[in-house]
């Protein structure tokens, strides 16, 4: 491999680790706004858990855990591109 072209793979793997922290960020954000609505839901009372309200709470902390689980795939995906990468430096 040339020296251009491990300077654009060197390049590309800094960005995709930025990108990693980026949604790991959104990981983390997401789990204080998932976590009151749950407690939300929790709390309610099981007439209204059974209710509008409680379907809303509960489609939204689904939502939530859904999204979190995508940002999963996608951290593990970046990491995999990174490993893929740095393999074909060598």
């Amino acid at each position: 491999m040339n020296a251009a072209r491990r300077k654009e793979l060197d390049a590309l793997i800094v960005e995709i680790d930025a990108l990693r922290g980026k949604v790991e960020d959104l990981k983390g954000s997401l789990e204080g706004p998932m976590g009151e609505e749950q407690e939300y839901y929790d709390n309610m009372p099981e007439g209204f858990q059974n209710g509008d309200k409680g379907e809303r709470a509960q489609a939204a902390v689904t939502a939530m855990e859904e999204a979190d689980g995508k940002l999963d795939e996608a951290v593990t995906a970046l990491e995999e591109a990174v490993a893929s990468l740095e393999e074909s430096k060598e």
